[in-house]
Parts: structure tokens; C-alpha cells; sequence
């Protein structure tokens, strides 16, 4: 899945928060559906302009995300 072709970032959108393209969601707001306990087809079934790929390339951006990010510890951690 390259998210990149779904997902934007524009700074007069939603503060610049990560979106779908062509939509006013946010990767957050379809990323914490999905972490309530949402089910793809629910996500669908209630923001029926989202396609199966829309929600897909929501999580490929967050594995990304979560990849690339550090972690150090707490000092005396």
C-alpha cells in the first residue's frame, strides 16, 4: 500500500494534520475508530465517501510513522 498516494498534508486543512485526499478526515480521527473497536466496514458503512483503501492507507501511515520515531529513555529509567 503506498499511502502516499491517499493521504495529504495541507497546512489550510485541519491545522495540517494528515488527511485523506479530498476529505476532511483525519489519519487520527480513522487510526482511533479503529482503536474504539470501530470495524473497517462500520468506518465504511458511517463515512460512506471512505473506500477500503482510504482506511488501509490510514494504518500504512501510522506504521510509518511509528517506525521512524525515537524512543530514549528517562534518565535513571
Amino acid at each position: 500500500m503506498h499511502w502516499k498516494e491517499r493521504i495529504t498534508v495541507d497546512a489550510k486543512v485541519l491545522a495540517g494534520k494528515p488527511i485523506i485526499k479530498g476529505t476532511r478526515m483525519s489519519v487520527e480521527f480513522v487510526i482511533d475508530l479503529l482503536g474504539r473497536g470501530w470495524t473497517v466496514e462500520q468506518v465504511l458503512h458511517e463515512y460512506d465517501h471512505l473506500t477500503p483503501e482510504d482506511v488501509q492507507a490510514c494504518l500504512a501511515y501510522a506504521g510509518d510513522v511509528l517506525r521512524s520515531e525515537r524512543v530514549y529513555p528517562l534518565p535513571g529509567a
